[in-house]
């Protein structure tokens, strides 16, 4: 029997490049990072500053919300007052109810947006559902957009489920509720698909959705959806919940999915806490991508838990100090010192690992524990160079980091002098 276990993520599944402003979905692209503004979309300012400050955070796609008449009208005006501060971030406008009649009123609107996202089971019921589910399709061909098909199972079309449910209810064995509302947020995407297609719009310009609250419905159901299709998907679970309760269910659905090649963006529904920061969701789920060793965003930071060797809290705060200095120099970075992201940076409270942590990182500090000797050694790329004393090692090792991405990371403009 084979028992040797498998590192690292699976192969990437085969699926179909989707093309949303200057960033592609699919395919053999990076798997993206999204995210949803909270804003009031009519409010030109606040959405105009909350997109760019989570675009400044990573969000490589922002979705707003569309829902009157103003937020529609107000679409370009968000669009081209952020290309003229430099954030080129691609917007979707969230449709749900009225897309079909903000649409037709305001095309400007369409023609702003990146990507149109319809929700299938909010579109129109009876015989105005595909008639209005066409008209925004037609938006999209017209202008030349791509649209994510999101079906979600808190708005889950009432006849599809309701006619699944009959037939199950006649079979000898029926299945549990749970199976069938699985299946049903999977055959509405795809028939929606199917539908869109027929309508006109290409293949590579849909990208498809199924969210859930629950972690196993939420693989069960991007398993199916996978094997079932080759259209983009975007992952994430819906109403992931607040704090630590949403950031480990979101990562224990998507950690599973994106190990076995499923998904080509994600967004972290993090419920933020009043007046909390909303680009917590981005920073949340750059550290799932990077930690699977998917992507790199900013340099990592290695720190020890503590214990009972470590009850002064100064390797804390010096693990924290780093964190942030190193995500606050990204933005600068990352265009002048390509690779950077790849780096990482080891802050050990004692000597029992801190030693060995250090050396496998490429710098690292070794603290001195409580009661030892208060003396604390630095490696670089596995070598011991010095061993920082006194009142200033915090400000000293922030220099020899520094010193050590101007010197391994050489900038561009200094490359192409040499």
């Amino acid at each position: 029997m084979n028992c040797l276990p498998h590192y690292g993520p699976a192969l990437r599944r085969t699926s179909a490049r989707v093309r949303v402003g200057h960033v592609d979905i699919g395919g053999d692209a990076p798997v993206l990072v999204q995210s949803m503004t909270n804003t009031d979309t009519a409010d030109i300012a606040g959405t105009v500053a909350q997109v760019a400050a989570l675009a400044r955070a990573g969000s490589e796609i922002v979705r707003v919300t569309v829902n009157t008449a103003e937020a529609a009208a107000a679409v370009p005006h968000i669009r081209d007052q952020l290309a003229a501060m430099g954030v080129n971030a691609p917007l979707v406008g969230d449709f749900h109810f009225n897309g079909h009649r903000l649409l037709t009123q305001h095309p400007a609107c369409a023609e702003a947006l990146a990507k149109l996202r319809i929700n299938p089971g909010n579109v129109g019921r009876g015989s105005k559902r595909d008639e209005q589910f066409a008209t925004m399709i037609e938006f999209a061909c017209r202008y030349d957009k791509p649209v994510r098909i999101g079906v979600n199972w808190g708005s889950l079309d009432p006849e599809l489920i309701a006619r699944m449910m009959d037939d199950n209810a006649k079979q000898a064995v029926p299945e549990e509720a749970a199976v069938i509302t699985r299946r049903a947020l999977v055959a509405s995407a795809i028939d929606s698909a199917v539908l869109a297609e027929k309508l006109g719009l290409a293949h590579g310009k849909i990208v498809l959705s199924c969210k859930v609250s629950g972690v196993q419905d939420l693989i069960a159901v991007y398993r199916d959806l996978a094997a079932r299709c080759n259209y983009a998907l975007h992952l994430g679970l819906t109403e992931a919940g607040m704090g630590s309760k949403g950031i480990v269910a979101s990562t224990a659905a998507m950690g599973v999915l994106l190990q076995e090649g499923i998904g080509d963006t994600i967004r972290v529904s993090l419920t933020p806490e009043p007046g909390g920061d909303r680009t917590r969701e981005v920073i949340v789920a750059q550290e799932i991508l990077q930690t699977m060793g998917l992507r790199s965003f900013t340099p990592m930071v290695i720190a020890c838990p503590g214990c009972g060797r470590t009850t002064s809290t100064f390797f804390q705060v010096l693990a924290e100090r780093i964190q942030s200095y190193l995500r606050e120099q990204m933005p600068q970075w990352r265009g002048k010192h390509p690779g950077v992201e790849t780096m990482n940076v080891a802050v050990m409270g004692c000597v029992v690992n801190g030693p060995g942590e250090s050396k496998h990182a490429n710098i690292g500090i070794s603290l001195p524990g409580s009661g030892e000797n208060p003396v604390a050694p630095v490696f670089v790329d596995g070598v011991k160079t010095v061993t920082l004393k006194g009142d200033k090692i915090a400000e000293e090792f922030q220099d020899i980091v520094e010193k050590y991405v101007h010197d391994k990371y050489p900038a561009v403009v200094e490359r192409a002098v040499a």
